[in-house]
């Protein structure tokens, strides 16, 4: 499963959250999960403050908003249809990433 698939969400705020983007590398797909970011409609947010953490991306006719802060591990059953890819867009996703996660400790 390539890394950055966008995925619909089959969970259940599927309505505000309508897709979810694969981030692990696919060094790790023998597993049975997968880390997704959610793909937050934009219109449910309020203002992005820090477009560089939430970058915006259009899927299937959607504006919808990278949330890092809500990224999960989930079984591969509960990802939902692959609709598209953000591997275009991989520097943007891995560079919010490496605002949650490496950007704390400078």
């Amino acid at each position: 499963m390539p890394q950055f698939d966008v995925h619909c969400n089959k969970g259940k705020h599927k309505d505000s959250i309508p897709f979810v983007v694969v981030v692990q590398s696919s060094q790790f797909d023998d597993y049975r999960r997968r880390v997704v970011v959610p793909l937050v409609r934009s219109t449910a947010l309020g203002k992005i403050t820090f477009v560089g953490f939430n970058p915006t991306f259009n899927i299937r006719g959607i504006a919808v908003v990278l949330h890092p802060l809500e990224m999960v591990s989930v079984p591969l059953d509960q990802l939902g249809d692959l609709v598209g890819s953000l591997s275009d867009d991989a520097q943007l996703i891995v560079a919010a990433l490496d605002e949650l996660l490496s950007s704390a400790w400078k």
